[in-house]
């Protein structure tokens, strides 16, 4: 608390003193690169340094994350990155670690006599932006379409400019959230996700520069898949003896009913449901396939109704069942007389008893006029008897 009140005041004398928008830059110069060495300002057109009297990470933070160059790694005094010459433009700096720039900190701009070159702030970074943490905030990663996908995107530093979500493959980002200068974290949300939507996500920020003013995009955060389950309505099917008159089962006889999908899960399922007059029965296979058949023998008035099939799938701690299928009716009919196994049994004893009848009739009419045909030689016995009785008559004239 009193760090900010001396932040406040000396901040006001600062500002009076000569105001901070004389300043155009900041730099670190004699390092080893362009995130590491002697802090300088430009004012006027000139470089000059800063005083380390008060300086700490907080101030050297600033800087780092001014430059594009994360954050500092330590915060060398005395001059160890060699003396600079010129104006000490700055001293006594107090930021409270928030700052867009070093500039806009609380500061001091006149030198005074206790600070030299030899007090010359110093800075080392760590040369890169830091990586960003995505989270997922939805209690799922399996998602029907529709719903939204809120995500959170972190960094230890701040100074962030914008929060970016992005889809690997896609550019450019699905989401984008501003963010201020003291913002470390932000929800990114995907409002109405579709099928396109599944795939591996992470996210980045970007950090705008004072001198030169430019963009920095941080390095990409980890990863987090989702998955977006749509279930397309199944197709349904039945087969039974070709005899069967369309949408119907003769009773007695065998039939199946295939449901099948185009869209298939791990560890998926078809359910089978029949509403029948007394009630509704279900029963479910496991897709190991895209289609699956139900086997019915013997079909019975039972097995008479309405059949619908439907797809249902748990993933993700999450149960998705796709819409039933058009209703398919099936009628149970009793089997015709003339074609049932006993009217066709029947039908054959008949025809043999007939065509016995028939038979015996044939060889008893042969066998009848068999007995009324005569022989040879009773023939000739009756024609010598006829030609006796007529030569006797002429004798007797």
């Amino acid at each position: 608390m009193l760090r900010f009140l001396h932040i406040l005041l000396t901040g006001l004398f600062g500002v009076l003193s000569d105001g901070v928008g004389a300043f155009d830059g900041v730099r670190l110069v004699d390092g080893e690169n362009k995130c590491s060495g002697r802090v300088e300002v430009l004012r006027h057109d000139q470089w000059g340094t800063v005083c380390d009297h008060g300086w700490d990470p907080r101030e050297a933070n600033v800087v780092c994350l001014e430059l594009g160059c994360g954050l500092a790694d330590f915060t060398p005094h005395s001059a160890v990155y060699r003396a600079g010459t010129g104006h000490i433009w700055l001293q006594q700096v107090q930021c409270s670690g928030h700052e867009s720039s070093l500039t806009r900190c609380a500061i001091f701009l006149h030198g005074n006599a206790y600070c030299t070159h030899e007090n010359d702030a110093a800075v080392k970074c760590s040369g890169t932006m830091l990586m960003p943490t995505l989270t997922l905030l939805s209690p799922y990663t399996v998602f029907f379409p529709g719903e939204a996908v809120r995500f959170s995107c972190s960094v230890q530093q701040g100074h962030i400019s914008d929060f970016h979500l992005y889809k690997h493959g896609v550019y450019p980002p699905l989401v984008t959230q501003r963010a201020d200068h003291t913002q470390k974290k932000a929800e990114l949300t995907l409002s109405y996700i579709e099928t396109f939507h599944q795939g591996s996500y992470s996210c980045q920020y970007r950090t705008k520069t004072s001198f030169p003013s430019q963009l920095l995009s941080s390095p990409p955060s980890n990863s987090i898949n989702i998955t977006v389950v749509e279930l397309l309505t199944p197709q349904h099917w039945y087969n039974t003896s070709t005899e069967a008159p369309a949408g119907s089962v003769i009773k007695g006889h065998n039939f199946n009913i295939t449901c099948s999908t185009t869209q298939q899960y791990p560890g998926g399922s078809f359910q089978l449901r029949l509403i029948r007059s007394n009630g509704t029965v279900r029963q479910s296979l496991p897709a190991l396939t895209p289609s699956v058949t139900f086997t019915f023998p013997n079909a019975q008035s039972s097995n008479e109704g309405y059949y619908y099939c439907l797809y249902r799938v748990q993933l993700g701690g999450r149960t998705f069942v796709s819409r039933e299928s058009q209703p398919l009716p099936i009628a149970i009919r009793d089997p015709d007389p003339v074609l049932s196994p006993v009217g066709i049994s029947w039908l054959v004893s008949g025809l043999i008893f007939v065509v016995a009848a028939i038979i015996l009739i044939i060889v008893a009419k042969v066998l009848c006029n068999k007995e009324k045909k005569p022989t040879e030689l009773e023939r000739e016995t009756r024609t010598c008897a006829e030609n006796t009785y007529v030569a006797l008559s002429i004798n007797k004239l």
